[in-house]
């Protein structure tokens, strides 16, 4: 193995310093290699990068898991309460993984301008939300404050904001129906009862990137929700659940389901808006797809210059064979030599494209044209050292593999016509 090694050297070195067909084939495979590793490198990061930032935005609306009554399941808005005295609140003990838990509602309104008005749905959160995520997400102000007494601060959305001629510190008036299911008993006429009025006050302007929620969703104290909705201060719409690892979403869904009461249900994110992750779950395909073309193309320019470097030093092959050298000991002797030609293609492509990757985490150089189509006006990347190490080991064992085949070619050259061979 020494002298295969040794002489795996010797060809490395002379095909670099010597004028010969097989150095620039040499170069071209590495840098291939190189470029290969790069482009699988962006293509993991980013598609999984946009699709980690997009669930997480989902969840920060949502939470992972929401435990409400059946009756309310296809409906945004709040019908039926549910009391706070709950075994799992405000720690859910029983089951593992569980993060955070959090009691909200949610009633449907109008906002009313001099000039315009929005439907919203006015999201009563107490002071036990979490509001981590949309830290992220304040453009403007500051995050409202629940955990004193009852106040009128509302977070709201940017885009809402704009489309009400709206901006921090301005108060506006809001109309809620005091029971959207209460009606009179005139049998001939469907009378909704006179609707509620409230007058909030804009503390703070978020941008989640997401239209479809922030053109939507107003936050508000839970309070308001519960005196409007009649409901006392244990009375709430759900409960929103945040687990440790989303990987895990299904399975603790289904053990929360069976450690809650019978007249509540559990649904996922992923049931929910199953079309945006039907959709995000399509970034895996792609990925996977990037990297077997890379790889095969890879392969193809490692398996052209093993084929121009045996061609050009069949005479050695023929020697090495005339002195007594196995097929399979030759063979190893250019394998080796491609193990080392591809350990440098991956040293290059791990270092351009894991400092590009750093580069756009850090710097957001890499800009959406339609931020709206992707929800983030940037490009998210992600990438762990696993992917990487695992990454780096299949492309350096799946391009052996494939040069297995060339190098059989070693086995057909006979010595003496190697040996006068031009």
């Amino acid at each position: 193995m020494n002298f295969e090694y040794f002489l795996a050297k010797r060809l490395i070195k002379g095909a670099a310093h010597k004028v010969s067909i097989s150095a620039p084939i040499i170069k071209i495979a590495i840098a291939a290699i190189a470029l290969g590793v790069i482009m699988m490198l962006v293509a993991i990061s980013t598609g999984v990068g946009l699709k980690y930032k997009i669930r997480e935005k989902v969840a920060a609306f949502n939470g992972h898991i929401q435990i409400s009554n059946y009756d309310n399941n296809a409906s945004e808005i709040s019908v039926l309460p549910i009391s706070l005295r709950q075994d799992f609140y405000p720690k859910f003990k029983s089951v593992e993984g569980i993060a955070h838990i959090q009691a909200v509602a949610s009633k449907g309104g109008i906002i009313r301008t001099e000039d315009t008005f929005e439907g919203i749905i006015a999201k009563g959160v107490g002071s036990d939300y979490n509001w981590t995520v949309f830290q992220e997400y304040l453009v403007d102000g500051r995050l409202p404050e629940y955990s004193g007494k009852l106040n009128d601060e509302v977070l709201m959305s940017r885009l809402m904001a704009n489309r009400l001629q709206l901006k921090t510190g301005d108060s506006f008036f809001s109309f809620f129906l005091k029971d959207d299911n209460v009606y009179t008993n005139d049998e001939n006429v469907d009378q909704l009862q006179l609707p509620n009025q409230r007058k909030f006050t804009i503390t703070g302007l978020y941008d989640s990137g997401f239209e479809e929620f922030d053109g939507l969703y107003l936050f508000t104290d839970i309070r308001h929700i519960q005196r409007m909705n009649n409901w006392n201060k244990n009375e709430v719409g759900n409960f929103e659940v945040f687990l440790n690892s989303f990987d895990d979403i299904e399975a603790k869904s289904k053990e929360i389901y069976g450690k809650t009461l019978s007249s509540l249900d559990t649904q996922t994110i992923i049931d929910k808006y199953y079309k945006i992750f039907e959709w995000i779950g399509l970034f895996d395909f792609n990925i996977i797809l990037i990297i077997g073309i890379v790889i095969i193309v890879s392969g193809f320019n490692m398996i052209t210059a093993l084929l121009v470097l045996i061609l050009e030093r069949t005479q050695m092959i023929g020697i090495l064979k005339a002195l007594g050298s196995a097929n399979w000991s030759i063979r190893k002797v250019f394998l080796y030599n491609a193990s080392y030609l591809i350990a440098i293609g991956l040293f290059w492509g791990n270092l351009i494209g894991l400092g590009a990757i750093w580069i756009q985490d850090k710097y957001k150089v890499m800009k959406f044209p339609n931020p709206q189509e992707y929800y983030i006006d940037y490009v998210p990347v992600y990438i762990d050292g696993a992917t990487i190490l695992l990454l780096n080991l299949g492309v350096l064992v799946l391009c052996l593999l494939m040069l297995l085949v060339p190098s059989y070619i070693i086995t057909k050259i006979t010595p003496v016509k190697a040996i006068k061979f031009e």
